[in-house]
């Protein structure tokens, strides 16, 4: 397994919506246009329920305090990828249930069987689906890469410390001038 993909995680209106960086769109947006000018595919991951939230138990202190509001279900327009970064006709979108883009997705599924083992992560936030991804993904043998300036973290302390103390265990951390330069 040699093939690689992009995954933009968690890039959806209510959640990019709340980083202050205005290069981060940009910015990802080139390591997008990057991995399709080197024929690598673009996977989204998105966090998405049902309406109604019956996937969501009240005991889950992330999520738990969804339930009623209408926030990521069917429908919600804060839901929806940021068109500045918005997939093409036949680009594949994972809806996860959890933080992970594992968790509660066909997300293995759709990896194992386009032949990909090494994954590039990008995403809001740094400490969020970004390093729930990169744990899971480790564990499951993939070769991994982290995009740093195309993750974002409303902690800009918490942001630095994983890219540049905790991903390197597990991931070669580039940011997105460099992996685009390598491609």
């Amino acid at each position: 397994m040699s093939h690689r993909a992009l995954l933009v995680m968690d890039i959806q209106r209510a959640i990019v919506d709340r980083i202050p960086d205005p290069g981060y769109l940009p910015r990802l947006r080139g390591a997008v246009d990057a991995a399709r000018s080197a024929d690598i595919p673009v996977i989204y991951v998105v966090l998405g329920f049902r309406a109604g939230h019956p996937e969501v138990s009240a005991r889950n202190q992330r999520f738990g305090g969804l339930a009623g509001s209408g926030a990521f279900a069917e429908g919600d327009p804060g839901a929806r990828i940021h068109p500045d970064v918005a997939p093409r006709p036949g680009d594949v979108v994972v809806t996860k249930k959890r933080v992970s883009a594992f968790t509660g997705s066909d997300l293995d599924l759709v990896l194992r069987a386009g032949g990909v083992g090494q994954l590039v992560l990008t995403g809001v936030a740094t400490s969020g689906v970004v390093l729930s991804t990169l744990r899971q993904a480790a564990d499951l043998d993939f070769e991994l890469t982290v995009l740093a300036d195309g993750c974002a973290d409303a902690d800009p302390e918490v942001h630095r410390v994983l890219t540049e103390k905790v991903f390197p265990r597990q991931a070669e951390v580039l940011t997105v001038a460099q992996w685009a330069a390598a491609r």
